[in-house]
């Protein structure tokens, strides 16, 4: 109701109000936005997502949300919510969500993002009594690939907060078989996940961007991200570059350029390679159900 309320308000105060993208503009340190510490510009509020990024986790889901916030009409969350998937903020109730939601106006579109919400058993239900009719954005890689980033993020996590530390293959064989309780290779077994999903979404409201390939070349997955969203084409291949230092594009709008955390993009351990073909065997068949699933297929291994 307060978005439709904006809506009627802002020919009174379009004139006044701070630029569309005054909030998520202003730098205030890391994890603080100008919603924290500044009276909204006016004709704006906090509104429910339209569109939400539901995973997968170490999928890119962090870069697609920033690639998206380039776009004038799409205000996007500071941080992940899970409000979805943990059952102690969604007892909290949908007013406490939406309070965590960014200033918007009624033209844009809020985004939200938690990778947590792709292989919760509870999240897509919970979101359809919420907004049957969202839209929804699911960006995946090769899940192989996934569960060695998965492993390195935590490897690295351990290192920081001086905790003991396994090899990948410790974790992935246990008594000489694959270990497929692991909780990274659980994430990434996308058809059982997709299939509790299509229970409670038809596929087309669901839009699958192929986080490979936005690594390599994000325009194009964004422009498919922006005919989905029905959102006017404004991102172009200008908005980035190439790191060489980093090995990946960085984005560079209203004359700043950035570039996403220094945790992201870091180097893969190297994988015995007879466990490799374990695990890469074990999640083929996986890869083949979840193909027919979304009916389209990946170049994954």
């Amino acid at each position: 109701m307060a978005c439709l309320l904006v809506a009627v308000f802002l020919l009174v105060l379009q004139a006044y109000a701070a630029p569309p993208d005054f909030v998520q503009s202003l730098d205030l340190g890391p994890g603080l936005t100008a919603n924290d510490t500044l009276s909204p510009p006016l004709g704006t509020s906090k509104c429910a997502p339209h569109s939400i990024i539901i995973g997968v986790r170490k999928g890119g889901t962090r870069a697609l949300l920033e690639m998206l916030d380039i776009h004038p009409e799409v205000a996007a969350a500071a941080t992940e919510v899970h409000f979805f998937d943990w059952d102690e903020n969604y007892a909290k109730g949908f007013d406490w969500y939406r309070e965590l939601m960014p200033y918007s106006y009624p033209h844009q579109i809020t985004v939200e993002k938690t990778p947590g919400y792709f292989t919760s058993a509870l999240a897509p239900k919970r979101i359809r009594a919420m907004n049957s009719s969202i839209k929804l954005l699911l960006i995946l890689r090769d899940p192989t690939e996934r569960v060695i980033s998965d492993y390195t993020q935590v490897y690295f996590n351990r290192l920081e907060n001086h905790k003991p530390v396994q090899a990948i293959e410790n974790l992935l064989v246990r008594s000489g078989a694959l270990n497929t309780r692991y909780k990274a290779i659980q994430r990434s077994l996308y058809d059982m996940h997709m299939s509790n999903w299509l229970r409670y979404f038809p596929l087309e409201q669901i839009h699958i961007v192929d986080g490979d390939t936005l690594i390599r070349d994000p325009l194009p997955e964004l422009q498919k991200v922006e005919r989905f969203l029905n959102l006017p084409p404004r991102i172009m291949s200008s908005n980035f570059y190439f790191n060489q230092t980093k090995g990946f594009y960085c984005i560079r709008s209203e004359g700043r350029e950035r570039c996403l955390h220094e945790s992201k993009g870091r180097p893969h351990p190297a994988v015995n390679g007879t466990v490799l073909q374990q695990l890469r065997s074990y999640l083929r068949e996986h890869n083949h159900n979840f193909y027919r699933l979304v009916k389209r297929s990946f170049d994954w291994q």
